[in-house]
């Protein structure tokens, strides 16, 4: 693994998306995850969901690797504390992916015939978003080395508008999932319910926090 010492050298934002890089790996289990649990595969779900913590932990090594070494007075293109406050909504999301798996482990959970369509559009949806957004980390270096103005302004707003336009496609859906949900309570114990209840916050969390960095993201390089 290329030091962090390097990954500045090489780009002010090379750190940012090492960890992204991590963070990615977290959420590209997600959807195995739900899928095993579509197949009732009891062995394959609590197996993904150790994975994904064991790659939770290793992005957690690469935030704390960042944190420690990042230097007190900023000799980058870019504010310190813009760039940990990145990095800590980035590490969130890995997070959400880790409490996901956790959280379809406590008991065991089926996805019902009358919300599966719509949840596995929640889910895309989401993903949508977090890729959308990675996609501007990854496009960080082309955009710092520009003046920030005209069509590249217009990139990043776009690219911004893009994750912002998916994460309300996803909270539109949420609604009518919970909707849904309630319309069949009856088919549900108190705990599958309430872990639903769980679930859907948890991943509706992984499009609301990649909108977070966008935001963050664009500030960032207008103010650069």
């Amino acid at each position: 693994m290329r030091t962090i010492a390097k990954l500045f050298g090489r780009s002010p934002f090379g750190p940012l998306q090492s960890h992204m890089d991590r963070v990615a790996e977290c959420v590209a289990k997600v959807p195995e995850l739900f899928a095993a649990l579509a197949a009732h595969d009891c062995e394959a779900v609590p197996r993904l969901a150790e994975e994904i913590s064991k790659l939770e932990h290793a992005a957690d090594q690469v935030k704390n690797d960042i944190r420690g070494n990042l230097p007190k007075r900023m000799f980058l293109s870019v504010d310190r504390g813009s760039l940990l406050e990145m990095l800590a909504t980035q590490d969130s999301i890995a997070d959400r992916c880790e409490n996901i798996g956790v959280l379809l482990t406590l008991r065991k959970l089926d996805i019902l015939d009358s919300f599966k369509p719509l949840f596995g559009q929640f889910l895309n949806k989401n993903i949508e978003a977090f890729n959308s957004a990675r996609q501007l980390v990854a496009e960080l270096d082309e955009l710092v080395e520009s003046s920030f103005g005209g069509a590249e302004a217009d990139k990043v707003k776009n690219m911004v508008e893009d994750v912002a336009f998916k994460e309300h496609e996803a909270d539109v859906i949420q609604r009518e999932l919970i909707r849904e949900l309630y319309r069949n309570e009856d088919a549900l114990t108190y705990s599958q319910f309430f872990l639903w209840s769980q679930v859907f916050q948890e991943v509706a969390a992984l499009s609301n926090l990649s909108e977070r960095l966008a935001y963050r993201l664009r500030m960032t390089l207008e103010i650069k």
